[in-house]
């Protein structure tokens, strides 16, 4: 069956068109435009008109697409930004014109929808999952073993996320060390918060989210992006730390001329390099692994078993357009 997945995050909002054999995602294609829907919701609670607007047009051309490419059924999931301002309805209703059904998710299914559409390489193994975006940190443990029951404990989503702490935090370009010591330590209390809250801290750490996958990018200097090289590749902790390095004394603009950026990613990006930095300090990891599979694998993982009559494995059954 073909499927179709549409996420409109804090930061970026992407598109996921997949076809489904026996169960899982054989084949797929991802678009992501940066759409910025947070910026400024921290401090006023509210989406602005040209955020929504950015996002409408985003997502007129994911139609478009969507219409080419005729799936069975399509989900379109919106997550912190989204929770977090006042008129979300205002862009709720432009999706909706769209012929979209618009659903606002919470923390905990964005979680859990992440941590199925990671755990699939991962068969059986018990992993950490962390997702973090633009608003919040959506954290996992558990394993999943196909045909089995979903196995979760630590379902947790944190509002830790890179425009909400380049806003708060990073009023500088660049910033000053203060500032940066100031978000580090901010981020740094809640994550160790989080990791106590684990009995048992399980030896693999998988991220997902832009963060760090242009950090994959920038430590690799690719020129042009390649999610086959970047997804399931390992990150160190001192990767990170030379990232933060790089650009915690340059401008926005010279960080978006580094190689393996995306321009309209750069202001938020020390924002997400720091934040990952804390959440491998506070869990006590040197490296993790990097997935490109996320809430949208999930997603239409979900979808096709909405289509064949099941349960879905997360727990959630999610409000589908055709």
């Amino acid at each position: 069956m073909l499927v179709a997945a549409i996420d409109l995050g804090t930061v970026s909002s992407r598109l996921l068109t997949a076809r489904i054999e026996d169960g899982r995602v054989v084949e797929s294609t991802k678009r992501t435009v940066i759409t910025d829907l947070g910026e400024g919701v921290d401090a006023t609670g509210r989406l602005s008109d040209a955020a929504i607007a950015r996002v409408y047009e985003a997502v007129a051309g994911f139609v478009r697409e969507i219409q080419a490419f005729g799936p069975d059924a399509v989900c379109t999931t919106l997550t912190s930004a989204a929770r977090d301002a006042q008129n979300g309805e205002d862009l709720i209703d432009k999706l909706a014109s769209l012929g979209l059904c618009p659903q606002v998710i919470p923390g905990e299914i964005e979680a859990r929808l992440t941590f199925y559409g990671v755990a699939h390489d991962f068969s059986g193994e018990r992993i950490a999952v962390a997702d973090s975006g633009g608003g919040s940190t959506e954290f996992a443990v558990g394993a999943y073993t196909p045909g089995m029951p979903l196995e979760l404990e630590g379902v947790r989503s944190l509002n830790i996320g890179c425009r909400r702490v380049t806003d708060r935090f990073l009023a500088g370009d660049p910033p000053a060390a203060e500032q940066i010591d100031a978000a580090s330590a901010w981020a740094r209390d809640q994550f160790e918060t989080y990791w106590r809250t684990c009995a048992c801290r399980p030896d693999r750490l998988v991220a997902v989210g832009g963060t760090v996958t242009t950090l994959v990018a920038m430590v690799h200097k690719l020129a042009v992006y390649d999610s086959s090289f970047v997804h399931l590749h390992e990150l160190s902790l001192a990767d990170v730390q030379a990232c933060i390095d790089m650009m915690s004394s340059i401008p926005a603009d010279k960080i978006a001329e580094l190689p393996g950026i995306q321009p309209k990613r750069a202001p938020v990006m020390l924002g997400g390099a720091v934040i990952i930095r804390e959440l491998m300090r506070a869990g006590g990891y040197e490296a993790l692994t990097v997935s490109e599979n996320s809430l949208l694998v999930g997603m239409a993982n979900t979808i096709g078993e909405v289509l064949r009559g099941q349960t879905p494995v997360i727990g959630w059954t999610p409000e589908l357009s055709r």
